[in-house]
């Protein structure tokens, strides 16, 4: 079951919900042009989707006895969170197993394997392999199908496979109207002659060892990939097949003993890619790939720098003081809680407070300004105010994401937020000549009156 939500994430979750809310509330009053406002509000949904509608990822994980599929899942978490079986089938009947950690879950369907020579002690005897895989499929789809092969197997009854493969894509699009991405991997490369070299220790063994073991294991991905792609149900949906070594060892306390991951990184990469934006940011959390929490936390920046600059736009006095504020410290509580800590205040308070008195009289200084241009000269305090939430909320976001993912001092997310201020000047320029583009080409939105 998925981690029960503390107090304070709670709390967070509605405040970030709150602002969302008032956001989306002021772009009716925009005047601008509908594809802004469209655009704004497609932003808008980013920000609701990751940081309020996040849910385990699911993966339905397909292949025959000994393909490595609670190796895979162990090696995308990182521990041991599923039994290997090293002689007789582990996994008994389908079923959805969700991992939970202070990270997140992820749901994943392990399955009997298909083809599989005995039966695991716990299997249903009342249905085979392929029908014990449909049964839960029926009741949940898989955001992504990883079908295993044993590099080693890989042109041993792969049409067998591939025609149960076919079956399960069947029953998805009849149960959910729907067909899942289609990851192919080979496993076990590790095991690929020579077997001495080393693939997850790059310049450790004899250069001539490297290139032999990674010719093998490409002829492996070649051959896996042709006998998918002759199957026109199976090929439209293939985004990427490669060799992997998921093997990990554990000492019977759980501590780690041996780790020959490779190619674990790229898979992670490719997961990510496919997936749909709610599964996202429990998915990086887990996996802990540093590139991936950057992609994803430089996303929410500019989607969130972008929603401010639009906020400014409003020809209200002081209108968009508390919203764009409001904005910025969501986003911070947002990194923060993609790099692994809890969704709370405190968090993105203590990075605010940490950061100084210069830059929080700088943010005062900013809003007082932005009050000010409105009332003297609304047209132009918009235009600056739009340009200052722009790189002020970029560098907010970079300074964040040096703070909370890369684990750098306060110093260094000061200096970040002062580099990417004056690196997104220019940018905040262009973001200004879209607004004014969009207010040329409004139909006339009318603004709220006083009060409002």
């Amino acid at each position: 079951m998925p981690q029960r939500e503390t107090e304070e994430e709670a709390k967070m979750r509605k405040i970030i919900a709150d602002n969302i809310r008032r956001v989306e509330e002021m772009l009716q009053f925009l005047p601008l042009h509908p594809d802004t406002v469209k655009d704004l509000r497609a932003k808008v949904g980013l920000l609701r989707t990751i940081l309020l509608e996040q849910r385990a990822p699911a993966f339905a994980l397909v292949g025959r006895r000994g393909a490595g599929k609670s190796s895979l899942v162990n090696a995308l978490f990182g521990s041991r969170v599923a039994e290997v079986g090293h002689v007789k089938s582990q996994t008994g009947q389908g079923k959805w197993f969700d991992y939970t950690s202070e990270r997140g879950a992820m749901s994943v369907l392990d399955t009997r394997g298909i083809q599989e020579g005995s039966r695991p002690a716990e299997a249903d005897s009342a249905k085979d392999a392929v029908a014990s895989i449909l049964a839960p499929l029926k009741r949940k789809v898989p955001d992504v199908i990883l079908f295993l092969v044993k590099g080693t197997e890989a042109d041993s009854g792969i049409d067998a496979d591939l025609a149960v493969l076919e079956r399960i894509y069947a029953e998805i699009e009849r149960e959910h109207r729907f067909r899942p991405p289609l990851v192919a991997i080979a496993t076990h490369c590790d095991v690929l002659e020579p077997k001495a070299a080393r693939l997850h220790l790059p310049g450790v063994d004899a250069p001539e060892d490297i290139d032999e073991k990674l010719a093998r294991v490409a002829e492996v991905e070649h051959h896996l990939e042709t006998k998918i792609k002759e199957r026109p149900k199976l090929a439209a949906h293939l985004v990427w097949t490669r060799g992997v070594s998921s093997y990990m060892s554990f000492r019977d306390g759980g501590e780690l003993r041996g780790d020959e991951r490779w190619r674990i990184d790229e898979l992670v990469g490719t997961l990510f890619k496919h997936l749909p934006d709610a599964g996202r940011g429990t998915f990086v959390r887990i996996a802990r790939v540093r590139g991936l929490q950057e992609q994803l936390a430089t996303d929410l920046t500019r989607a969130t720098a972008v929603i401010c600059t639009g906020v400014a736009a409003v020809p209200i006095p002081i209108a968009d003081v508390f919203p764009i504020t409001a904005m910025q410290m969501a986003l911070v509580a947002g990194i923060a809680w993609l790099s692994g800590r809890p969704l709370d205040k405190k968090a993105a308070a203590e990075f605010l407070g940490a950061l100084g008195a210069n830059v929080g009289a700088a943010v005062v200084l900013r809003e007082g300004f932005r009050a000010l241009m409105k009332v003297v000269a609304p047209g132009l305090g918009s235009m600056i105010s739009g340009a200052i939430a722009f790189a002020g909320t970029m560098a907010v976001g970079a300074a964040a994401r040096q703070y909370f993912l890369r684990g750098g001092s306060i110093e260094d997310a000061r200096r970040a937020f002062a580099d990417a201020k004056a690196a997104a000047e220019d940018e905040g320029k262009q973001q200004e000549d879209e607004v004014r583009r969009g207010m040329n080409g409004s139909p006339g939105a009318r603004p709220p009156e006083d009060g409002a």
